[in-house]
């Protein structure tokens, strides 16, 4: 039986079936990740990530406002979102809901610009901060890409349904 999600008289909608809708919705998945002014790299996973913008080259992505990252997320003067491959499930876990050391697992260098940068990435975009939205419970982070690489071809992680899948359609 399909989900439905309907908000009766104006109350909200139930959360789960919300979810369960919108997980319909195949996405790709990245690690965002960032080094702090202590010197600590952190990384955070993520499937909400977008382009917006040509000109100027502008990406989003959206972090909850609970995560323990938010703050060095918010105030960091760069950030690199990683484009994970269909190989790259285990770095996806190990940066979901900080989940054992992925630093230990992923290969990686530091860029110039002074973000971690994923040596089997897909894509990375280098970003400085453009602009910050509040959306509900979480924060969109949209970034001005001031550098763009895709370091190899590959077929990309994908997420649907509440889990992992991979596929490439050739027309």
């Amino acid at each position: 039986m399909a989900e439905t999600a309907t908000a009766q008289d104006h109350g909200p909608l139930d959360p789960r079936v919300f979810r369960d809708v919108a997980g319909r919705f195949a996405t790709g998945i990245a690690v965002v990740t960032m080094v702090t002014e202590a010197g600590a790299k952190l990384g955070v996973t993520v499937n909400s990530f977008n382009t917006v913008s040509l000109d100027p080259p502008l990406v989003l992505f959206s972090l909850r406002n609970e995560a323990s990252c938010y703050e060095a997320f918010t105030t960091a003067g760069a950030y690199a979102v990683n484009i994970l491959a269909a190989d790259q499930v285990e770095v996806s876990r190990a940066f979901a809901r900080f989940a054992g050391d992925g630093w230990a697992v992923t290969p990686h260098q530091v860029s110039a610009r002074g973000c971690p940068v994923f040596d089997g990435a897909l894509a990375v975009f280098e970003c400085v901060p453009w602009q910050r939205y509040e959306g509900g419970d979480h924060v969109i982070m949209v970034g001005r890409v001031v550098r763009a690489t895709a370091p190899r071809n590959g077929e990309p992680l994908m997420y649907y349904c509440g889990a992992y899948h991979n596929a490439i359609v050739k027309a």
